[in-house]
């Protein structure tokens, strides 16, 4: 399958990420975007990385432009540095899929490409072909982009937010893996490093695999740690566990860091958890998944305090927020530094564990993995069957009854009398299908994913 653009960027295997081609993209991308001379560059700790962030300041050079390289860094570092520099920005990443794939994601001064976007840069690839070699580019060097991000969190929360607090980090192969022990001591937090590693861990922090989930409570036993933390590839989405290692899912995070920053607008996906929908504090708007589209619900409540979240806990800041004097500008792009330090913030001001403050959340929970090695086109046909009601998705949801209502925004989601949610939907970035299932028992939301899961691979 060649390159294509999924829910956030580009993506591909690293063989069909060739230079040539990723240098049409970014030559493509730079040609209409408004920089200031210069293009900022930064990579993920992938192998392919380094070779395919040279071959975009090749592109680069190609459009005019000076390439300036940020190294290893967040995604949302790289947004915020173009962003305060008024450039634009490239970062190469695959975020959480395995190392054998690789991957551009696009910004502009503003933040984020949008899908119109997307379909120019495809249309001037098209038109500027994907064979011409790349000469190699000068690339300047600067580190500043990670200084400044944690100033933007160091400078708005207070210096004892986690005082007392005992943090594990577990840093992998996170581009965040260095900052964030930085952040959170500085906040008042004792960290703890674990599970650093030399190759990539393609770390989904929306579908943590079951030895990943025991090695979490086995560090929180054995460290004796209030949280354990991490993010994915790229650090645009975060991974928080309780005391006893236990995963607390994003878009339980989110409403929880929308409560600290004093948010009343909030835009999700149809994925996310829907207890949001029953916190009166927020006018809650529904979306497809996808950062692109979460933005676009974002820029549309202009004016109002609104922030936004995907079920992967990444979190968007669309306004000002303001704590004991101190401001924390809008980051139009996913992070995964809020999602964190805020409920664990909030858990300490209000003399709660983790988990107690997630139990005070309305009683609804989700489960999430996806069948990997899936076509899309597999599982196209397969939801596009259950939209029309064939007898083989009929048999696929039998033991559950016929469903009460179904939406079709973005795959299959079919919800049941009892309030079951089953969700279908083939992954934008990956030939995978992601399984998404919310019930008000997280027993029962566990054992119905185990369940669909075996009847999704069956099915297809």
């Amino acid at each position: 399958m060649a390159p294509k653009f999924g829910t956030s960027g580009l993506r591909g295997l690293v063989t069909e990420l060739t230079d040539p081609l990723c240098a049409a993209y970014a030559e493509a991308f730079l040609r209409g975007a408004e920089t200031d001379g210069t293009v900022l560059i930064g990579r993920d700790l992938r192998a392919s990385s380094p070779r395919i962030a040279a071959a975009v300041a090749g592109g680069a050079a190609r459009a005019g432009l000076k390439a300036v390289d940020c190294g290893v860094l967040p995604t949302p570092a790289l947004a915020l540095a173009a962003e305060a520099r008024g450039t634009a920005a490239v970062m190469v990443t695959g975020s959480h899929i395995p190392d054998d794939r690789n991957g551009l994601k696009f910004y502009t001064r503003h933040g984020e490409i949008t899908k119109a976007d997307e379909t120019a840069i495809t249309d001037g690839v098209a038109e500027l072909g994907t064979e011409r070699p790349v000469a190699p580019a000068e690339m300047a060097e600067d580190t500043t982009a990670r200084s400044a991000f944690v100033a933007r969190y160091t400078g708005f929360f207070p210096p004892d937010h986690l005082a007392g607090l005992k943090i594990g980090v577990y840093q992998h192969s996170s581009t965040a893996r260095d900052l964030l022990p930085e952040i959170l001591e500085a906040l008042g937090a004792k960290t703890v490093a674990l599970g650093r590693s030399d190759h990539f861990v393609p770390v989904d922090t929306e579908a943590l695999d079951g030895e990943t989930r025991a090695m979490l409570a086995g560090w929180a036993g054995e460290h004796g740690l209030d949280a354990i933390v991490s993010t994915d590839g790229d650090a645009d989405r975060p991974m928080v566990a309780d005391a006893d290692g236990h995963v607390i899912p994003g878009d339980r995070l989110g409403p929880l860091t929308a409560e600290a920053l004093g948010a009343n607008v909030i835009v999700t996906p149809v994925s996310s958890n829907t207890l949001v929908a029953q916190m009166p504090a927020f006018d809650v708007r529904l979306t497809r998944i996808g950062s692109p589209y979460v933005i676009a619900g974002m820029e549309a409540a202009e004016g109002a305090a609104v922030v936004g979240y995907e079920a992967n806990g990444g979190f968007l800041t669309g306004f000002t927020a303001e704590h004991g004097g101190r401001r924390l500008p809008p980051l139009m792009t996913r992070d995964c530094v809020l999602p964190i330090i805020a409920p664990l913030g909030l858990a300490r001001a209000r003399g709660l564990s983790l988990s107690a403050l997630s139990a005070s959340l309305p009683p609804r929970f989700t489960a999430a993995d996806r069948l990997t090695e899936v076509e899309t086109t597999a599982s196209a046909a397969l939801i596009g069957a259950c939209r029309a009601g064939q007898a083989e998705s009929t048999a696929l949801f039998a033991p559950y009854g016929t469903p009460a209502k179904i939406d079709n925004t973005d795959g299959f989601r079919a919800t049941f009398g009892d309030g079951l949610v089953i969700h279908l939907r083939p992954s934008g970035n990956a030939p995978e299908c992601r399984v998404y299932i919310e019930a008000d028992d997280p027993a029962r939301a566990q054992g119905v994913l185990t369940d669909m899961l075996a009847r999704v691979r069956a099915a297809l």
